[in-house]
């Protein structure tokens, strides 16, 4: 180390201009050099050698510098007074007998505790209550007390209330218990209540909803930070404020009512399960049979009933519809990308378009409209989409490029892709500037259809009105916007009492499988 010092030395020191002329010179005999200025250069050059510069270490910088910045459960609030939390809490139970709570009492509770009214059957089943039928105030309290303590805002409480022990996440079973008591109180609800066989239909419809626009993994489990990002809670804050059908996202039971009864127009034997030949025949058959294949090959299911008889259940279904009747949404994108992407590489290949184009030439042809060469077609799609990776279609591009409905209609579904080219080709540049001010292509679907149904309805009551006693149905209640009913009756021909499906074995394990 030290002969590597005196080298970086002696280089420096033969680097000054005033010594390098000096050694020239004496190198070439001359005898004016100035050998006193010469020893004082190399003197000092001689007592930097014994005395080297010693270098400071760094000190690294210590852990407790450095601030938390990751918070799982929430940040932490400042000054958050948990005791006045539990003082009315206490009080609120000691207006109960015994100071002991049902779950009728939760609502008064849930206030207490500074929560949403419809977090009531969750506060009342993660203090053991479904277990006793009640729960006391020291038991209730100690299990809130330390959400509080461990739970900083309301996605990681929610979290805590509904996941099962030891998880830190949520499957769909775990939202049952809460959806069950939405249906037996919720004042908007009132007509299906009495038509409990209907309970398991709502409920799968709201639970599978709630995985399609929360699970953005595509996993099976909401995280907490799933939880966060989404408009869940704020739906289920305002169920207590405004009527259940303007929660379209969710809970709507006309929009439950849409998509059942589409279901059940499809499942002609009505063993809940659908086949392809079923699926088949939505919308006049105008889905592509390629994607059809593509969807009960598991590509966007879950359902095991798939691989064993080759169907899909109710769930699957409504996972189907959403995206079949909105592709401008993440989630829709995503669920006809994977079907597209054959070899589920990520990325849209020229030979994947051509592949689902084929069909729809085709169906064109038998209808005596002469098609678009997939050459024109591949450019009008790549002008839309505008790919980063020539080429190559990713779902990035297809997110960003805001116009995946007419990407995705033009090969999966003729008569839209025949709608889009009958429109005027400026209005599609105006949809961006009214985005968001103006209903969800889903949100019109459904309340068209919504109107549709119960026109139908009103008139097929007219025409039976009189033969009640010769008609085999169950009742599928129909909301009314004035004034809820329970004496509507579907035109539908629903399971009946005598059916051999067992609604009350069936209700959530198959749908949830």
């Amino acid at each position: 180390m030290k002969s590597g010092n005196m080298r970086l030395k002696e280089i420096s020191l033969r680097q000054d201009p005033d010594l390098r002329k000096e050694l020239a010179l004496l190198a070439r005999g001359c005898d004016f050099v100035l050998p006193s200025r010469f020893k004082k250069r190399l003197k000092a050059f001689q007592q930097i050698q014994v005395h080297p510069k010693k270098e400071e270490p760094l000190t690294p910088a210590s852990s407790q510098n450095i601030p938390k910045f990751y918070f799982p459960k929430g940040c932490p609030k400042a000054n958050f007074n948990i005791d006045g939390i539990i003082a009315r809490i206490e009080k609120t139970f000691s207006g109960f007998p015994l100071e002991r709570a049902t779950l009728e009492d939760m609502g008064k509770v849930a206030k207490a505790c500074e929560c949403p009214l419809y977090w009531k059957a969750p506060l009342f089943y993660a203090a053991g209550g479904d277990r006793t039928g009640y729960i006391s105030v020291h038991k209730f309290i100690a299990m809130w007390r330390k959400i509080l303590q461990t739970c900083h805002d309301d996605s990681a409480k929610f979290m805590q209330l509904l996941a099962k022990p030891g998880c830190n996440y949520l499957e769909q079973e775990d939202f049952i218990p809460f959806l069950q008591d939405v249906v037996n109180t919720h004042p908007h609800l009132t007509f299906l209540r009495e038509a409990s066989e209907f309970h398991s239909r709502y409920i799968t419809t709201v639970v599978q909803r709630i995985f399609y626009q929360v699970n953005r993994s595509w996993s099976g489990r909401i995280t907490c930070s799933e939880l966060r990002k989404s408009n869940f809670l704020q739906h289920v804050a305002l169920l207590e404020e405004e009527d259940i059908n303007q929660s379209s996202d969710y809970f709507s039971y006309e929009h439950f009512y849409v998509i059942y009864c589409k279901f059940w127009e499809l499942d002609t034997d009505h063993d809940l399960y659908i086949d392809e030949n079923d699926l088949a025949k939505h919308n006049d058959n105008a889905i592509s049979s390629h994607v059809i294949q593509r969807i009960f090959s598991g590509a966007v299911t879950r359902s095991r009933k798939i691989h064993k008889e080759g169907k899909i259940s109710y769930a699957d279904f409504v996972w189907f519809l959403l995206s079949e009747e909105d592709k401008k949404t993440h989630a829709s994108i995503e669920y006809w990308f994977r079907c597209m992407d054959l070899d589920g590489d990520g990325v849209l290949s020229m030979y994947e378009l051509e592949y689902f184009y084929e069909e729809q030439c085709q169906k064109m042809e038998s209808l005596a409209i002469e098609p678009l060469p997939f050459e024109d077609c591949l450019c009008q799609m790549l002008d839309l989409v505008k790919p980063q990776t020539e080429g190559k279609i990713t779902l990035h591009d297809l997110k960003k490029c805001k116009q995946a409905n007419i990407f995705f209609d033009t090969f999966l579904n003729l008569e839209k892709y025949l709608d889009q080219e009958q429109k005027d080709p400026f209005s599609v540049l105006r949809v961006g500037e009214n985005e968001g001010q103006e209903l969800s292509d889903w949100e019109k679907y459904a309340a068209e259809e919504y109107a549709v149904l119960v026109a139908e309805e009103a008139a097929n009551e007219q025409w039976n009105d009189g033969y009640d006693g010769e008609l085999n149905i169950l009742d599928i209640p129909v909301a009314n916007k004035d004034k809820c009913s329970a004496d509507k009756r579907s035109f539908f021909e629903l399971p009946s009492h005598s059916s051999e499906v067992d609604l009350e074995e069936y209700e959530y394990e198959d749908d949830f499988e």
